[in-house]
């Protein structure tokens, strides 16, 4: 099953978002301009504006505020990508140059942080101040969640509720926002408001514990970057932590990051490898399943609506991804 057939019919509705992003970067001055504008060229699977359109259809479907509200979010995905590629220094991200490699630190950091500001302006056009609200909080928990990945980065000592809280705040808030607010900007009642913000955010758990699996288990022409990417950056993922319960894995890891400054890809295969000899792969596809269950159950509680099959195709797909 192809993901996007599951929501073919919001095309129309998604071309539009995609026009509006693009008009919304534009700025006078020609590098901001041309930093934007590369970014949104190197595309992106618009999951969160789908989300928005989705938990909209279950109540009455204003496109123009659904699209602020979707085009909002987009926009602080995209600053906190340009944003996180300096942190990590990254060079490529899928398969197209970052920012930062194009134009340096200093100008990715001001493209970032005018995006955000864009964002910003683009949802204050609603007059609703719960919405407002809930995104503020959102920005807080997703700036705190960058401060955590970095604090803990190389820290081998942490365990998997220091893992589970980050990429909450990393993945699983934005996209739970995404579904919440799609909802309060289409007037769906609060109680069904609060489950399609509970199903955002678990299947944002799911969708980011997959992509912690896949960075060890695609090849790099499909991450886009070197396979085991995030250990080489001194991010812990899930099937790190479950590796290193074993003893021989954990001391391996500890060495190698104790000894040497900088660690090339070469220098982790020996670690993948072993890595692929535990259990670690398939226990974090089992955490994954669980949050997944947990999704699907608070889909269940919503009215029958052709959104809500949707959603729960995308929960399948989520959970069938090995690519």
């Amino acid at each position: 099953m192809k993901l996007a057939k599951t929501y073919g019919y919001l095309k129309k509705d998604l071309d539009l978002i995609e026009q509006s992003i693009n008009k919304v970067i534009q700025a006078d001055h020609s590098v901001l301009r041309e930093a934007s504008t590369e970014l949104l060229k190197a595309g992106g699977k618009r999951i969160r504006p789908i989300f928005v359109l989705l938990s909209g259809r279950f109540g009455e479907c204003d496109i123009e505020r659904l699209k602020t509200v979707a085009v909002t979010l987009e926009l602080i995905h995209m600053a906190t990508l340009v944003h996180d590629d300096v942190i990590d220094d990254a060079d490529i991200r899928r398969s197209q140059p970052t920012i930062r490699r194009l134009y340096g630190n200093r100008i990715a950091m001001y493209t970032g942080d005018y995006i955000l500001a864009r964002a910003l302006e683009e949802i204050t056009t609603l007059n609703d101040i719960a919405i407002h609200r809930i995104l503020s909080k959102t920005i807080v928990e997703v700036c705190v969640g960058e401060i955590e990945q970095i604090k803990d980065k190389y820290n081998y000592n942490q365990g998997l509720r220091d893992y589970l809280r980050r990429i909450k705040r990393k993945t699983a808030l934005l996209i739970a926002t995404s579904c919440h607010l799609g909802a309060l900007a289409a007037g769906v009642s609060r109680k069904d408001a609060n489950r399609l913000y509970q199903y955002g955010y678990y299947i944002g758990m799911s969708y980011q514990i997959i992509d912690d699996i896949l960075d060890f288990t695609s090849s790099p022409k499909e991450l886009g970057k070197p396979v085991g990417n995030d250990l080489l950056q001194g991010n812990i993922t899930l099937p790190v932590l479950f590796a290193m319960e074993d003893e021989s894995f954990n001391s391996k890891v500890k060495n190698l990051f104790s000894q040497k400054e900088e660690i090339t890809e070469t220098d982790i295969q020996p670690i993948l490898s072993h890595l692929h000899s535990t259990n670690a792969i398939e226990r974090s596809y089992e955490m994954s399943n669980l949050y997944l269950e947990k999704a699907l159950h608070m889909l269940d509680k919503t009215p029958e609506k052709k959104a809500k099959s949707t959603l729960k195709d995308i929960a399948k797909y989520i959970g069938n991804r090995r690519s």
